[in-house]
């Protein structure tokens, strides 16, 4: 199957499924002489991983990963790094009665239809699931991107559930974030956030949101107009994530209601450096980084197993039937997410920085 790297001169390729041995990601490119130890990939995994609340799924994962190859004595060799998370907590019982029974929100339909034979196991390839390899090559990207160019990558939920927290929170707020189940830098918001999530999840429901990722310290010209533009990329790279509905940068839709007077950013010189003085643009103008922060959202569907009863198409029979899914779901993905989205935004970063020679593709 077709589709499993991305990047050109920072690659990531991911392999692995929900229910099976393992899941991991081989990156190549990265140049020699980073330093990389075992639990810097930890730690993203960590914040991503299931069963650290009661807002996201209880299945029991450690996620303990394994470096495979491209690492010595915790530094980059410049071969390939290649990792692995071995699955522990496997309960597949819940999909036998779903084989022949697309569900609803999935890709149980359309994987059947194009490649007919599929592992049906809490989703196989297309499950969630799959982002656990995402985010060991995002770890390394972001060490990489951080060591060359002292560049911050923060994710945060600014909606959960028809829950909005407040606008514009300061670098410091984003960061704090990460010390709340559902990864808001707004405490009042976030509490209402988690009500959301638990009402939901008591209907046997569902609810989505908007993550913001803001990257510090990108530096002025990455991008390769006009195909290989930053936003373009990035767009690309986190629509790929299997939740996420839809992406904009700075402004975004809302600059389709603004007069052009207002949309667009003065410029001045700051530090020595022609900087935008405002950031509608999301730090991005032209398909190429301005110095400002970038600044990028993005809409994630509600989870679609739910337990709420469904209608589907029994694919043998070909009759109409009613479905209820069970077994170990988030009841929102908003939160797990984060650290994915980090994670793409940092791998399209490394992979442009190297190809516009802002990080020597041979050694640190």
């Amino acid at each position: 199957m077709a589709g499993n790297m991305i990047g050109r001169a920072f690659t990531v390729s991911t392999f692995g499924e929900s229910h099976g041995v393992a899941l991991g990601a081989t990156v190549d490119g990265c140049p020699a002489g980073l330093e990389l130890a075992r639990e810097d990939i930890q730690d993203e995994l960590d914040r991503r991983r299931p069963g650290t609340s009661d807002l996201v799924s209880q299945r029991a994962e450690k996620d303990r990963v394994e470096i495979l190859s491209g690492v010595f004595d915790d530094m980059t060799t410049g071969t390939p790094i290649h990792m692995a998370v071995y699955n522990t907590d496997v309960d597949s019982s819940s999909y036998a009665s779903l084989v022949d029974r697309p569900r609803p929100g999935h890709a149980d339909l359309t994987y059947r239809m194009k490649f007919g034979h599929r592992d049906y196991r809490g989703g196989g390839r297309a499950s969630g699931r799959e982002t656990v390899s995402r985010v060991m090559g995002g770890a390394v990207a972001k060490k990489l991107l951080s060591a060359t160019h002292d560049i911050t990558i923060i994710g945060h939920a600014i909606e959960i559930g028809g829950v909005v927290a407040s606008e514009d929170p300061d670098f410091d707020s984003l960061v704090g974030s990460r010390d709340n189940p559902v990864r808001c830098a707004d405490p009042e918001a976030a509490e209402r956030m988690e009500e959301a999530i638990r009402s939901a999840s008591e209907e046997g429901d569902s609810v989505g949101g908007i993550v913001g990722i803001v990257a510090r310290n990108v530096p002025l010209g990455v991008g390769e107009p006009v195909f290989g533009k930053l936003d373009a990329e990035l767009a690309k790279s986190l629509v790929s994530i299997g939740s996420v509905k839809g992406v904009e940068f700075g402004a975004g839709f809302r600059s389709a209601r603004m007069a052009g007077s207002k949309s667009n950013d003065a410029i001045a010189e700051i530090d020595g450096k022609p900087r935008l003085i405002t950031n509608n643009a999301g730090g991005v103008l032209g398909g190429i980084s301005t110095g400002n922060d970038l600044v990028v959202r993005i809409a994630v569907k509600p989870t679609p197993s739910i337990s709420v009863a469904q209608r589907t198409l029994d694919m043998v029979t070909k009759q109409d039937v009613e479905i209820k899914i069970s077994g170990r779901h988030d009841p929102c993905i908003v939160p797990r997410i984060v650290p994915v989205a980090e994670s793409m935004v940092a791998i399209t970063l490394a992979d442009l920085m190297i190809r516009g020679g802002f990080i020597d593709p041979s050694r640190i």
